[in-house]
């Protein structure tokens, strides 16, 4: 390739996966995203968020940012949790499984401990058809058009997609609980963000 058809490759890429960001406007499920923002609003135990490959990443970005607005989350590892670390998971826990196709092995593994326990369950996949839409609790479909990748097999523009609808509920909880600045500079004192939620500036 010349380096022109590598800039045009990239901008491509990157073309697609800004226009299934922006797709997600008119494919929002309303009632679906209510659902889970007062589920994780109103949950008065721990959110365990659990995924496999590009799932994983995701999972992990989204309990941080959790973290970050006082829901206390955590990213369960599936091939611990059926060693034994399912024993985090309570009956006022919300278990939320990530899965493109939404039939992922590991993570069925998964749903029968989460049943037994009580605790709440939310899926989160393209195909409300799967074994994972079925058996949650709450579903929440993120899908977009094509990944970027000419197999159309790489989960980019999908892992980012549910990044993206989890940023969002994420800034509606700040507001939907009153999350102050104050809060903020507690758990985030460091950084570039710790001194300008200490210093006051915007």
């Amino acid at each position: 390739m010349t380096n022109q058809e590598i800039i045009d490759e990239v901008k491509r890429a990157i073309s697609i996966e800004a226009d299934s960001i922006h797709n997600l406007l008119s494919d929002l499920n309303e009632q679906q995203i209510l659902d889970c923002a007062y589920a994780i609003k109103n949950c008065s135990g721990k959110i365990i968020l659990s995924g496999c490959g590009t799932s994983a990443m995701a999972a992990k970005k989204i309990a941080h940012s959790l973290n970050c607005i006082e829901r206390p989350s955590i990213f369960l590892t599936p091939s611990d949790a059926i060693h034994g670390g399912l024993g985090v998971l309570q009956e006022n826990d919300l278990l939320i499984l990530i899965s493109k196709g939404g039939n992922t092995a590991e993570l069925l593994n998964l749903i029968p401990a989460c049943k037994a326990k009580k605790a709440k369950l939310i899926g989160v996949s393209e195909n409300e058809s799967s074994l994972i839409a079925k058996q949650a609790d709450l579903f929440v479909k993120v899908k977009v058009d094509r990944e970027p990748c000419r197999f159309n097999m790489l989960a980019t523009a999908s892992t980012l997609a549910v990044i993206a609808t989890f940023d969002a509920i994420c800034i509606a909880l700040m507001q939907m609980t009153g999350y102050t600045r104050e809060q903020f500079a507690i758990i985030h004192p460091g950084g570039a963000v710790g001194e300008r939620l200490l210093s006051g500036k915007q």
